[in-house]
């Protein structure tokens, strides 16, 4: 990695690590202080006063973890991002409460292009998937960074769509030492080593845990200037996604589903509000600004009750046959697509198939397609 021209010196970056992993200290504490002090060396110093005056214990966090896990980054050919400096991403920074620090690994150039996120449900079905890998690809080619969180289903296929034709940027919920899911390590790997970034804020070694992924969503919805929703369930991180978006005056888009799929009503409740409808690439670019909205495209409102008595679900099919139902929706799809998208041999697909259809869970249609049933 070449020279940093914003380089903080070393005892400056290692304070500033210091200060922002500080347990109490938030990012508008962390930035106030900065302010008041001018260093975080100073703001270091003048912790035991404000917690005298908090009537709080606040302890910096040692010298000694800062120093090693500045050198465990290192190691990894990472570097630390600092709220304020460049190559801090300029658009997360507008907010408030963006982390104070981030780790990155791979090209930093990539946070100053314009960006997309693509983000939407980990069950996802594999047209989903499809079309999120399409969508990626092509606002790739057309200059577009693409954001997402390296969960399974659509923010992985997002990933792999914008990798066929420019750069991705994963947010992760643990440290960035810490792949998760595990069998994405290969893949967080390929985006850093093709001119995308990974991006943490957790500190290196940190399993992630359900309390990590909002804030990381709120990574993902700073970095963008509009989030792009790909089937998604009512009351989901999605949807948290793109209501952080519209808090910070992004846009947000929605790809519309089948009403028969669970995994849609989040999406399709995002469009009943105001987001913009997405078929292809093109509806995104047509809508996508310079610069973020001064308020937000609309007022997102709270996820519609579910019915009070909601008809039984089927239950879920163990083993092979399950992975095979994950992938269907209600929207046909053709059995080639199906059998290249799962990890079972063509014969035995076809067979769990055939079971499926004798126990009424799945329809093949003409044109060697195949849809989940009303009752599936």
């Amino acid at each position: 990695m070449p020279p940093d021209p914003h380089a903080l010196p070393e005892a400056e970056a290692l304070a500033r690590l210091r200060l922002a992993r500080t347990e109490g200290i938030g990012p508008l504490t962390y930035r106030r202080l900065l302010d008041r002090h001018g260093d975080a060396r100073a703001a270091l110093a003048a912790l035991p006063g404000l917690a005298q005056r908090r009537g709080a214990s606040l302890t910096p966090w040692p010298e000694a973890a800062a120093t090693k896990e500045m050198a465990a980054l290192a190691r990894l050919g990472g570097r630390f991002l600092f709220v304020g400096l460049p190559p801090y991403p300029p658009l997360l920074a507008l907010a408030e409460d963006a982390p104070p620090v981030l780790a990155l690994l791979g090209d930093p150039a990539a946070l100053a292009h314009r960006a997309v996120a693509v983000v939407g449900a980990r069950n996802a079905s594999a047209a989903g998937r499809r079309l999120a890998e399409q969508l990626a690809e092509a606002l790739a080619t057309a200059g577009i960074v693409v954001v997402s969180g390296l969960a399974r289903g659509i923010d992985a296929a997002a990933h792999l769509g914008a990798l066929r034709s420019g750069a991705t940027i994963a947010c992760v919920a643990g440290g960035i030492d810490e792949p998760y899911p595990p069998e994405h390590a290969g893949l967080q790997a390929r985006i850093a080593a093709a001119g995308g970034a990974l991006l943490a804020e957790a500190p290196l070694g940190t399993a992630p845990l359900a309390r990590h992924f909002p804030r990381r969503n709120r990574v993902v919805a700073g970095l963008a200037l509009g989030v792009v929703v790909v089937e998604a369930a009512l009351r989901s991180g999605s949807l948290i996604t793109a209501r952080l978006a519209l808090e910070a005056g992004r846009e947000v888009f929605a790809v519309p589903g089948s009403p028969l799929d669970p995994r849609c009503r989040g999406s399709n409740d995002l469009l009943r509000q105001g987001a913009h409808l997405v078929e292809t690439a093109v509806d995104v670019l047509a809508e996508l600004p310079a610069a973020p909205r001064p308020g937000p495209l609309f007022l997102p409102r709270a996820a519609a009750p579910m019915p009070a008595t909601p008809p039984p679900a089927a239950p879920e099919a163990p083993g092979e046959a399950g992975q095979l139902l994950e992938l269907l929706g209600p929207t046909p799809m053709p059995v080639d697509d199906l059998l290249r998208r799962c990890h079972l041999s063509p014969s035995a697909a076809q067979a769990i198939l055939f079971d499926l259809e004798l126990a009424g869970r799945v329809e093949i249609l003409p044109g060697n397609r195949v849809a989940l049933t009303g009752e599936g």
